[in-house]
């Protein structure tokens, strides 16, 4: 089991998210005030801390001072727990993780490895989830990836 570090929303796609304690997560949509919920595949983000290992140390700083761009920023999970087609529990929520990166690499900020190495699904079960919470590997997913 591992830990939520940190969790984050933007109104609008494209900026920064504002770090934030708590957040409603709402099923087959994403967190309440997001910007990327939604009817989709990628609901919902989740940044493993693990994954900063393979940033190179000329991007390190840079990628340590950007603004957050994942909704959930996590520790305590192996990269190879967080794989497509796992299911996990934030909180009260569940998400199916259904893509790791995007398919479009970014080079700048944090979105250098999230954009690499960010876990991206779909909310299947709502719920609350505060600062703090357990980030907990229950299961594969039932649901195909779209």
């Amino acid at each position: 089991m591992g830990k939520i570090l940190s969790i984050n929303v933007g109104a609008r796609k494209g900026i920064a998210k504002t770090s934030i304690e708590e957040v409603n997560v709402l099923e087959n949509w994403g967190l309440e005030g997001d910007a990327h919920g939604g009817d989709w595949d990628r609901q919902v983000s989740i940044f493993p801390v693990e994954a900063m290992a393979k940033v190179p140390d000329h991007k390190l700083q840079e990628v340590e001072n950007g603004g957050y761009t994942e909704n959930f920023t996590v520790s305590g999970v192996s990269l190879d727990d967080l794989s497509v087609g796992t299911r996990v529990k934030l909180g009260e929520a569940e998400v199916d993780i259904l893509h790791i990166g995007k398919e479009d690499f970014k080079e700048h900020g944090r979105p250098y490895i999230v954009s690499r190495e960010g876990r991206f699904g779909r909310v299947v079960k709502g719920g609350r989830v505060k600062t703090g919470d357990e980030i907990k590997i229950i299961g594969v997913s039932k649901q195909p990836s779209r």
